[in-house]
């Protein structure tokens, strides 16, 4: 499938109860380094375990880069009232030309349990209704992630199945649940 054009990064940001997704920016060294002492983190994508400053800072640049390589849009959560950085999330359209693509969130140790991601992935989902020729986003969750599942289902994603070792996290393979939510029909 031949490469689509991203539409242009949102001139508003994105929002949903109180959460705003912004540009992820140097401002987040800070919940970028708490992100990182989470060991689980670590091994599910290029943000390494009790990471420096320096590795925020670079993993921060590549977060930065990801539209512009047409990878998709990373954003930070960020406190809507105060513009304080909670967590991350992105919208990754590797399937964008099939009309799919997938999200992903995570939030920093200290701000879990708030229902913070239900909302960055309510503001997510909404922004990528607005992605032309978007029809679809799936998630990706391991089955014992109960907190993940639960905010799967209070943004309306619905449970499509159970795929047996689909994903690599650490050293083995890893079954994962399929979510999905439908955006539009034809």
């Amino acid at each position: 499938m031949p490469p689509i054009s991203l539409p242009p990064w949102p001139a508003t940001p994105p929002a949903h109860g109180g959460i705003l997704l912004r540009e992820v920016t140097d401002r987040d060294v800070k919940m970028v380094r708490e992100l990182a002492t989470d060991p689980y983190i670590a091994q599910t994508g290029t943000l390494p375990a009790d990471a420096t400053e320096q590795h925020a800072r670079a993993w921060i640049a590549q977060q930065r880069g990801r539209h512009g390589e047409r990878a998709g849009f990373s954003f930070t959560m960020a406190n809507a009232a105060t513009g304080e950085a909670v967590g991350h999330c992105g919208l990754w359209t590797a399937e964008l030309g099939a009309g799919r693509s997938t999200a992903g969130y995570v939030v920093a140790p200290s701000f879990r349990g708030r229902g913070l991601a239900a909302d960055a992935l309510n503001a997510l989902t909404a922004f990528g209704a607005s992605v032309p020729g978007l029809f679809r986003i799936g998630l990706y969750i391991e089955p014992w992630n109960a907190p993940s599942i639960r905010t799967a289902e209070r943004a309306g994603y619905e449970r499509e199945g159970l795929l047996r070792s689909y994903h690599r996290i650490g050293d083995r393979r890893r079954d994962m649940l399929l979510f999905g939510r439908v955006l539009h029909s034809d």
